[in-house]
């Protein structure tokens, strides 16, 4: 017992792949729905500002300790108190820890559950830092003489606030830890010692708080924003690339059932064509009784339906691989100088009989003196016997048919070829010019084909740089034009030119 062989190339479509589909599809109905939805504007983007908080502080770690250090310089110049040094080395040291906890955070905050932990670390140094500061706006200088020196803190205050204020517009309520000591430091002392001074530094300080929270919410604000748009086109380059990818994966389809039909109509023509050509070759020999003469004239009858079925039958299959092969850009042209005139006269001669037996009158009107053009001989027949073949099957009995022949405005050749039958709707006409497509006439006519003529026709005038135009009118005709471009016509084609050793070879003017 013989073991089937396992054809491979036969499975075309990878099934397997079904179930990534579903998934990319998931994928884009998500990232759909969050653009749609957005996000909470101001919570929604914690965690990202938390990292550019970190980000702020690490990469201005040296600002701070430079105000700290020129503050004392400049406390001490003023008055020789010990307790500046002690405020600075102090301030110095909660700095350098808020630095220590942003590189820790760096390293280990990457999640929302750490998001809760780390910020109340940073508030609660800035809480700190708020002190330290208040600890400074509340001193007062012992040998100065005059507000020289409270106007030198309230200075100083500010410019501590606005630093603040900048590195920390990431952390909501940051500014508030830092800014409420140093009021309440202020308020208490302007509420003891009642100098206008401290009352109007407080109320300075107030002002500026208030402005700086301000700037801090707006800077906030407006960095929520930008992180949302970029979130967006993220998420809009995310669905791009899964449109691409379902895209990508459609082609890919695509193409494998395109060579699954060619290897399936390659196999089919040649499993087909076998028996076809004993079919036709036994029923014509039988037809014309080479082998003895057929008494009954049922069976002689039965011959002759045999042979055209099977003519008939092996005509569908060649149009059918034609368009295949033209699909599959595998349709070559064997081109030479012909003349259309020629090719015309042929094809009406083939059509004629069957005409005649419609009493349709074939008129010709064709333009003297035309010059040869240069294209591929069996398909421009092809494509003149498709168009006289429609126009006398669905041209009625004692019609006529139209043959011109003649030049186009452009300098190029035309064949057109009219018949006076039903027409066609204006409607209809892409869809007999689609594949397999057919008109309701001819849906209605016992003569249907494939529907493959005229996209032949077409594809094939393509092939050569030319154009087909159908024109149809209900009740009044159809008219198909086949169009051949100036450069097929040889008179407009480059002169004959030399090569080496005299010989002289022809070239083409055009792709």
């Amino acid at each position: 017992m013989s073991t089937p062989q396992t054809m491979t190339d036969k499975n075309i479509v990878d099934r397997s792949r079904a179930h990534k589909n579903a998934a990319v599809m998931k994928t884009v109905r998500a990232t759909r729905e969050k653009l749609q939805h957005g996000r909470d504007a101001l919570h929604g983007f914690d965690n990202e500002m938390l990292r550019l908080h970190i980000n702020a502080v690490l990469q201005g770690a040296a600002a701070p300790p430079v105000l700290v250090i020129l503050t004392a310089v400049g406390g001490l110049w003023f008055d020789d108190a010990v307790w500046l040094l002690a405020w600075a080395l102090m301030t110095l040291v909660v700095y350098a820890g808020q630095v220590l906890v942003a590189r820790r955070a760096s390293r280990e905050h990457s999640n929302d559950e750490s998001f809760g932990r780390w910020r109340n670390r940073f508030l609660a140094a800035y809480a700190v830092l708020g002190l330290t500061w208040a600890f400074f706006g509340y001193q007062d200088c012992t040998t100065c003489q005059g507000d020289t020196f409270v106007f030198y803190k309230s200075a100083v205050l500010l410019i501590a606030l606005a630093a603040t204020a900048m590195a920390a517009f990431a952390l909501r309520n940051a500014l508030y830890f830092t800014a409420l000591p140093i009021i309440a430091a202020l308020a208490l002392r302007a509420g003891l010692s009642r100098d206008m001074a401290d009352v109007s530094i407080l109320v300075m300080i107030v002002a500026a708080a208030l402005f700086f929270v301000f700037m801090s919410k707006r800077l906030y604000t407006t960095n929520v924003k930008m992180l949302s748009y970029q979130t967006e086109k993220d998420d809009l380059i995310a669905e791009l690339e899964v449109a691409n990818s379902v895209s990508d994966e459609a082609r890919r389809r695509a193409e494998e059932s395109n060579l699954a039909k060619s290897r399936f109509l390659a196999s089919m023509s040649h499993e087909l064509r076998t028996p076809l050509n004993a079919i036709l070759g036994f029923s014509e020999v039988m037809s014309g009784e080479v082998l003895g003469p057929i008494d009954n004239p049922s069976y002689k009858e039965y011959v002759g339906d045999i042979h055209r079925s099977g003519q008939h039958l092996l005509n569908l299959i060649n149009e059918i691989l034609d368009l295949s092969r033209i699909e599959a850009g595998r349709y070559e042209l064997n081109e030479a100088a012909l003349s259309l005139a020629d090719i015309a006269d042929d094809c009406i001669g083939l059509v004629q009989l069957k005409a005649r037996s419609k009493n349709i009158r074939i008129i010709e009107a064709f333009e003297e003196n035309l010059p040869a053009v240069w294209a591929d001989e069996k398909s421009i027949r092809q494509v003149t016997l498709n168009l006289l073949s429609n126009a006398v099957k669905f041209t009625p009995s004692g019609g006529e048919i139209r043959v011109k022949l003649g030049w186009t405005a452009g300098g190029g050749q035309y064949i057109a070829i009219k018949d006076n039958g039903p027409g066609i709707a204006e409607e209809e006409i892409p869809v007999v010019l689609s594949a397999f497509g057919q008109g309701s006439v001819a849906i209605k006519s016992a003569e249907q084909g494939t529907g493959l003529g005229l996209p032949i026709v077409q594809a094939i005038l393509a092939k050569h740089g030319g154009e087909f135009v159908l024109k149809s009118k209900l009740r009044e005709g159809t008219e198909g034009i086949a169009i051949l471009p100036a450069k097929r016509v040889l008179e407009s084609m480059a002169p004959v030119e030399g090569v080496a050793g005299g010989a002289v070879k022809k070239k083409r003017a055009f792709a």
